[in-house]
Protein backbone atom coordinates (compact mmCIF):
# COMPACT_ATOMS: atom_id res chain seq x y z
CA UNK A 1 0.00 0.00 0.00
CA UNK A 2 1.05 3.56 -0.58
CA UNK A 3 2.02 5.95 2.26
CA UNK A 4 -1.07 8.14 1.19
CA UNK A 5 -3.54 4.88 1.27
CA UNK A 6 -2.72 3.99 4.89
CA UNK A 7 -2.47 7.71 5.99
CA UNK A 8 -6.14 8.07 4.19
CA UNK A 9 -7.53 4.30 6.37
CA UNK A 10 -6.15 5.68 8.85
CA UNK A 11 -7.83 9.12 9.12
CA UNK A 12 -10.80 7.41 8.48
CA UNK A 13 -10.61 5.01 11.42
CA UNK A 14 -9.33 7.53 13.67
CA UNK A 15 -13.21 9.65 12.43
CA UNK A 16 -15.54 6.94 12.97
CA UNK A 17 -14.23 6.09 16.58
CA UNK A 18 -14.38 10.00 17.35
CA UNK A 19 -17.56 10.10 20.31
CA UNK A 20 -20.50 11.67 17.54
CA UNK A 21 -22.09 13.26 20.39
CA UNK A 22 -19.82 15.23 21.43
CA UNK A 23 -19.68 18.64 20.03
CA UNK A 24 -17.12 20.86 18.73
CA UNK A 25 -15.84 22.10 21.81
CA UNK A 26 -15.34 18.42 23.71
CA UNK A 27 -18.29 19.47 25.28
CA UNK A 28 -20.62 16.07 26.78
CA UNK A 29 -23.82 15.90 28.24
CA UNK A 30 -23.77 13.87 31.51
CA UNK A 31 -26.34 12.57 33.87
CA UNK A 32 -25.59 11.07 37.02
CA UNK A 33 -28.10 8.75 38.82
CA UNK A 34 -27.65 8.67 42.79
CA UNK A 35 -28.73 6.08 44.21
CA UNK A 36 -27.25 6.68 47.73
CA UNK A 37 -28.51 8.92 50.66
CA UNK A 38 -26.89 9.87 54.09
CA UNK A 39 -26.06 6.25 55.01
CA UNK A 40 -23.78 6.62 52.63
CA UNK A 41 -22.22 9.89 52.96
CA UNK A 42 -18.97 9.47 51.05
CA UNK A 43 -20.53 8.05 48.00
CA UNK A 44 -23.36 10.39 47.80
CA UNK A 45 -21.39 13.74 48.17
CA UNK A 46 -18.52 12.09 45.65
CA UNK A 47 -21.50 11.85 43.05
CA UNK A 48 -22.27 15.60 43.80
CA UNK A 49 -18.59 16.04 43.40
CA UNK A 50 -18.32 14.63 39.72
CA UNK A 51 -21.45 16.22 38.89
CA UNK A 52 -19.85 19.66 39.61
CA UNK A 53 -16.84 19.29 38.52
CA UNK A 54 -18.06 18.39 34.85
CA UNK A 55 -20.41 21.90 35.22
CA UNK A 56 -17.04 23.78 36.15
CA UNK A 57 -15.28 22.39 33.17
CA UNK A 58 -18.37 23.45 30.77
CA UNK A 59 -20.63 20.38 30.33
CA UNK A 60 -24.08 19.66 30.59
CA UNK A 61 -24.93 17.85 33.45
CA UNK A 62 -28.26 17.22 34.78
CA UNK A 63 -28.82 14.56 38.33
CA UNK A 64 -31.20 12.01 38.93
CA UNK A 65 -31.62 11.38 43.14
CA UNK A 66 -33.62 7.35 43.29
CA UNK A 67 -33.90 5.17 46.30
CA UNK A 68 -32.37 6.19 49.04
CA UNK A 69 -30.47 9.41 47.63
CA UNK A 70 -33.88 11.23 47.41
CA UNK A 71 -33.45 12.31 50.74
CA UNK A 72 -30.04 14.52 49.76
CA UNK A 73 -32.21 17.10 48.73
CA UNK A 74 -33.66 17.79 52.33
CA UNK A 75 -32.47 21.12 53.53
CA UNK A 76 -31.08 19.03 56.97
CA UNK A 77 -29.51 16.69 54.55
CA UNK A 78 -27.75 19.54 52.49
CA UNK A 79 -26.54 21.18 55.37
CA UNK A 80 -25.06 18.53 57.63
CA UNK A 81 -23.44 15.71 55.10
CA UNK A 82 -20.14 15.56 54.27
CA UNK A 83 -18.02 12.67 52.53
CA UNK A 84 -14.79 11.81 53.66
CA UNK A 85 -12.34 13.14 51.12
CA UNK A 86 -15.65 14.28 48.96
CA UNK A 87 -16.32 17.62 50.57
CA UNK A 88 -19.42 18.64 51.86
CA UNK A 89 -22.99 18.02 50.24
CA UNK A 90 -24.03 22.18 50.69
CA UNK A 91 -21.12 23.37 48.66
CA UNK A 92 -21.44 20.88 45.58
CA UNK A 93 -25.43 21.65 45.77
CA UNK A 94 -24.84 25.03 45.69
CA UNK A 95 -22.17 24.98 42.84
CA UNK A 96 -24.81 22.65 40.55
CA UNK A 97 -27.50 25.46 41.15
CA UNK A 98 -25.47 28.27 39.87
CA UNK A 99 -24.40 26.12 37.67
CA UNK A 100 -27.53 25.23 35.88
CA UNK A 101 -28.10 21.71 36.71
CA UNK A 102 -31.24 19.95 36.84
CA UNK A 103 -32.60 17.75 39.51
CA UNK A 104 -34.55 14.87 39.08
CA UNK A 105 -36.12 12.91 42.00
CA UNK A 106 -37.46 9.35 41.78
CA UNK A 107 -41.49 10.57 42.59
CA UNK A 108 -41.52 6.51 43.31
CA UNK A 109 -38.96 7.00 45.84
CA UNK A 110 -39.95 10.18 47.34
CA UNK A 111 -43.57 9.26 47.86
CA UNK A 112 -42.21 5.90 49.58
CA UNK A 113 -40.20 8.45 51.82
CA UNK A 114 -43.30 10.29 52.67
CA UNK A 115 -41.60 12.91 50.81
CA UNK A 116 -43.58 15.39 48.98
CA UNK A 117 -43.55 19.07 46.99
CA UNK A 118 -42.20 20.58 49.83
CA UNK A 119 -38.80 18.71 49.10
CA UNK A 120 -37.91 20.47 45.94
CA UNK A 121 -39.79 23.77 46.32
CA UNK A 122 -37.48 26.36 45.61
CA UNK A 123 -34.89 24.12 44.38
CA UNK A 124 -34.00 23.39 40.27
CA UNK A 125 -35.76 20.16 40.14
CA UNK A 126 -38.66 17.80 39.21
CA UNK A 127 -40.08 14.49 40.11
CA UNK A 128 -39.75 12.03 37.46
CA UNK A 129 -40.50 8.42 37.23
CA UNK A 130 -38.31 5.62 35.34
CA UNK A 131 -39.75 6.30 32.12
CA UNK A 132 -37.58 9.76 32.57
CA UNK A 133 -34.91 8.39 33.84
CA UNK A 134 -34.55 6.16 30.77
CA UNK A 135 -35.28 9.07 28.34
CA UNK A 136 -32.36 11.28 29.99
CA UNK A 137 -29.88 8.14 29.68
CA UNK A 138 -30.78 8.19 26.19
CA UNK A 139 -30.20 12.30 25.23
CA UNK A 140 -26.72 12.24 27.04
CA UNK A 141 -23.77 10.96 26.50
CA UNK A 142 -22.15 9.69 29.23
CA UNK A 143 -24.21 7.93 32.60
CA UNK A 144 -22.11 7.86 35.72
CA UNK A 145 -24.00 5.81 38.90
CA UNK A 146 -23.38 6.37 42.72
Amino acid sequence: MKIFEVAKIGMLLALTLLPAAVNAQNKAKILIHVTYGEDAPTRAALAFLVARTAAGQGHQVSVFLAGDAVVLLKDDVLNSLAGLGTGKLREHYDALVKAGVRFYVSGNSAKARDLGPALIADKPAEFALPERLLALSLEHDRMFTY
